[in-house]
C-alpha cells in the first residue's frame, strides 16, 4: 500500500472547561509513565502536552458531538502534500 505524508496546521480554539480537563488528564497521565500516551512526548512541557491532548480531542471528535456545531473549535487549516 502506497502511503502520502501530510503535514498540516490547524487553528482551534478550546475553553477554559476544556484546557482544565485536558491539564487534569496529563496530571493523571504522569501517574502511570509506562502508557502509550507517553511515546513521543519525551522532553515536551506541560503546556505542550496540555494543548496536545486539546488538539487531540478536537481532532477526534471528541468534542463534535453536534455536527451543526463539530466546526466552531476548528479555526483553520493548512495542508500541504508530501511524497515519502
Amino acid at each position: 500500500m502506497e502511503t502520502q505524508r501530510v503535514k498540516t496546521c490547524f487553528t482551534i480554539t478550546f475553553t477554559d472547561e476544556q484546557f482544565n480537563r485536558a491539564k487534569e488528564y496529563v496530571e493523571d497521565m504522569k501517574r502511570h509513565p509506562n502508557r502509550v500516551f507517553w511515546r513521543g512526548k519525551e522532553g515536551k512541557t506541560d503546556q505542550e502536552l496540555i494543548v496536545e491532548q486539546i488538539a487531540h480531542r478536537i481532532l477526534s471528535g471528541f468534542y463534535n458531538d453536534d455536527p451543526f456545531n463539530a466546526g466552531r473549535y476548528i479555526v483553520r487549516m493548512d495542508a500541504g502534500i508530501n511524497g515519502n
